[in-house]
C-alpha cells in the first residue's frame, strides 16, 4: 500500500501529482487500483543493461516462482542466467502491468540503446502486439565525436513507441517559418501559397490506370502505377481547383496549400538541436543544482515535451516508472504553464536518496522557482504528494493488517472485482463502493456503519442490509459474516463474500 509523506509533499498536495519512493514492480501493483485504464502515455528509461548499473531492481531470479517459470517457459538455459535474462525477467512483468495503466487511446515510449533495443522491442511486441508498433524513433543524444579511431563513434539511442489500441492518435508538431520555405503563390491563388504534390500512386492497382482527359479534348497517359486517386475523386479534385493542367496540357499539378497544414507529421528522426541532447540534459541539472550533475545520463526537457505535446491533451495524466532526475514531471509542469493545462504526472523511484536529494529536489525548485548565476527563474507552480510504500494490505497470516484503513481495502477490492479503479465518493464513509456492469459493490469494513466487531468487521444482516445505499440489480458484498439465508440473498441479489477470505489477491 501507499501511504502519503506530508513532510515531503510540495505545493498544492491536491494538483494530482504524485512521486512515489520505492520499488517500481510494487509501487505499480499499489497503483493500478487508481490508476488502470486513466494514463494517456507512459515514458519510461530504464537501466539499459550495459553492466554498468549497480543491480538494484528487483527481479526475484532466485525466488521459486521465477524458477519455476523459468523451468517451464524459459527451459535448462534458464538455470544459467545471463545478464539479459536477469534484465528481461526484470522488465517483462513490468511491462505487463504498465500496459494495464493505459487508457485505450494511450502509448507507451520506451528509451533503450543498442545492449537491448532488439529484445526489449521483442517485448513489447509480445506484450503490445505488433500491429500497435508506431514506430522506432532515433534520437540525437550527442553531437560530439568522441571514442576511439577505428571505432563508431555512437550519437543515438532509440525511443521505441507503442500503442495500446487503434484507437491511439499521434499529434502532429508545431509549424515553423522554416518548414514553410517550399510554399509559394505564382498564380495567386486566392487560397494563397501552395506547393505542388505528387500524383503518383505508390503501388500498383488497375483501378487507378486510366487515361485523364484535358480540358481540349486531349488526354494524358497514366504513370507506371497508377494515379494516386479513382478516376471519380481526380474529377472532383479538378473541379476544385486542387489539380491544375499545365499551360501545354501534358501533366498536371496537385495543390498543397499552406492554408491547410495545421502541424507537421513528426519524423522518426530527433535531432539534438531539436530536443535536445544529454549535455543540454546536464546544463538543465546544473542550473537547479547549482552547478553540480548529480545524475548520470538524465534526458533533456524538450525531449520529454515532444513526446507529451504528440500524445497527450491538457487533463491527461503521464506516467513515469523510472523517474530517475524528475524530467518527466519537469516537462508536465512546464507544458501546463505554458498552455494552461491541466495534465498530471506519477513518477515512481526507487532509489531513496535519488528520490528525496535528486527527483523531489528538483521538482520542488521548479514548481516554487529558483536561482541560478544570480538570476530568478520563475516558479512553474503545481505540486505533488510524496508517497512511499507501506506494510501489506494482508499481514503473514493472511489475514487484513490492523493498520490497514477501510480506503486501502475499498480501492483493492473494487478494482480485483470490477477491473476499474474506485470512482471518486463525496462521503468515504459509505460502504456502497461503486457499480460496474450494472454490478453494485459494497465493503463492511472497519466499522463503517457503526457496527463494530472486535476485528473492526461488518457483519450482514437484516437491519445493516436495510441502512444499505440502494443499487436495482446484482450486488456484492464483502463482509467479515452473514446472518441471511441463501434465500433471502437470492431474492435480494446478493453475493455475499467473506473477509479476509474471498478478497482476490490480484
Amino acid at each position: 500500500m501507499l501511504r502519503s509523506d506530508n513532510s515531503l509533499s510540495c505545493g498544492d498536495p491536491d494538483s494530482g501529482n504524485l512521486l512515489v519512493e520505492g520499488d517500481n514492480l510494487l509501487a505499480l501493483k499499489a497503483l493500478l487500483p487508481y490508476y488502470a485504464g486513466q494514463v494517456k502515455c507512459i515514458y519510461i528509461d530504464p537501466p539499459y543493461n550495459t553492466g554498468n548499473e549497480n543491480w538494484v531492481y528487483n527481479d526475484n531470479v532466485n525466488s521459486p516462482e521465477m524458477k519455476k517459470w523459468l523451468g517451464n517457459v524459459v527451459g535448462k538455459e534458464g538455470e544459467d542466467l545471463t545478464r539479459s535474462d536477469k534484465w528481461l525477467c526484470m522488465m517483462y512483468p513490468r511491462l505487463n502491468l504498465l500496459k494495464q495503466f493505459l487508457k485505450e487511446d494511450g502509448a507507451i515510449f520506451v528509451s533503450i540503446d543498442d545492449a537491448e533495443v532488439s529484445n526489449m522491442k521483442c517485448l513489447l511486441t509480445e506484450i503490445f502486439g505488433q500491429r500497435n508498433c508506431i514506430g522506432t524513433i532515433i534520437w540525437q543524444h550527442s553531437v560530439q565525436p568522441k571514442g576511439y579511431l577505428g571505432k563508431l563513434s555512437i550519437h543515438h539511442n532509440y525511443i521505441l513507441a507503442y500503442k495500446k489500441t487503434d484507437r491511439f492518435e499521434l499529434g502532429n508538431l508545431e509549424r515553423k517559418d522554416e518548414h514553410n520555405v517550399n510554399y509559394s503563390n505564382p498564380d495567386n491563388d486566392p487560397k494563397g501559397p501552395w506547393r505542388s504534390g505528387d500524383v503518383r500512386n505508390a503501388l500498383y492497382r488497375p483501378n487507378l490506370i486510366y487515361k485523364l482527359e484535358t480540358p481540349s479534348g486531349n488526354f494524358i497517359k497514366p504513370p507506371a502505377k497508377g494515379w494516386r486517386w479513382s478516376k471519380e475523386t481526380m474529377l472532383e479534385k479538378i473541379k476544385s481547383g486542387e489539380i491544375i493542367f499545365n499551360s501545354g496540357e501534358t501533366k498536371i499539378t496537385r495543390k498543397i496549400y499552406l492554408c491547410n497544414q495545421k502541424g507537421r507529421p513528426p519524423e522518426s528522426i530527433w535531432f539534438g538541436e531539436d530536443v535536445g541532447t544529454t549535455r543540454k540534459a546536464n546544463q538543465e541539472l546544473k542550473e537547479i543544482f547549482n552547478g553540480e550533475v548529480p545524475f548520470e545520463t538524465p534526458k533533456p526537457l524538450e525531449l520529454l515535451k515532444r513526446i507529451i505535446q504528440l500524445t497527450t491533451r491538457k487533463d491527461d495524466i503521464i506516467l513515469d516508472s523510472f523517474a530517475g532526475s524528475g524530467t518527466t514531471g519537469h516537462a508536465v509542469l512546464n507544458i501546463n504553464k505554458q498552455d494552461g493545462g491541466n495534465r498530471r504526472f506519477v513518477l515512481v523511484e526507487m532509489i531513496p536518496d535519488i528520490c528525496k536529494k535528486i527527483t523531489h529536489y528538483r521538482l520542488k525548485s521548479v514548481i516554487n522557482g529558483y536561482t541560478y548565476n544570480q538570476n530568478k527563474v520563475d516558479a512553474l507552480g503545481g505540486g505533488f504528494r510524496y508517497g512511499k510504500l507501506d506494510k501489506s494490505l494482508f499481514d503473514e497470516t493472511g489475514n487484513i493488517g490492523r493498520d490497514v484503513k477501510f480506503s486501502d481495502v475499498a480501492a483493492h477490492v473494487f478494482f480485483t472485482e470490477s477491473g476499474n479503479p474506485i470512482p471518486k465518493r463525496p462521503n468515504k464513509k459509505n460502504p456502497f463502493l461503486g457499480v460496474s456492469m450494472g454490478i453494485g459493490y459494497y465493503l463492511l469494513f472497519n466499522g463503517v456503519l457503526g457496527d463494530r466487531s472486535p476485528d473492526g468487521g461488518n457483519v450482514l444482516t437484516s437491519k445493516v442490509l436495510a441502512n444499505l445505499p440502494k443499487h436495482n440489480g446484482p450486488k456484492v458484498i464483502f463482509g467479515e459474516g452473514c446472518r441471511l439465508g441463501d434465500a433471502r440473498l437470492r431474492r435480494e441479489q446478493i453475493t455475499f463474500k467473506q473477509l479476509p477470505y474471498e478478497i482476490k489477491v490480484s
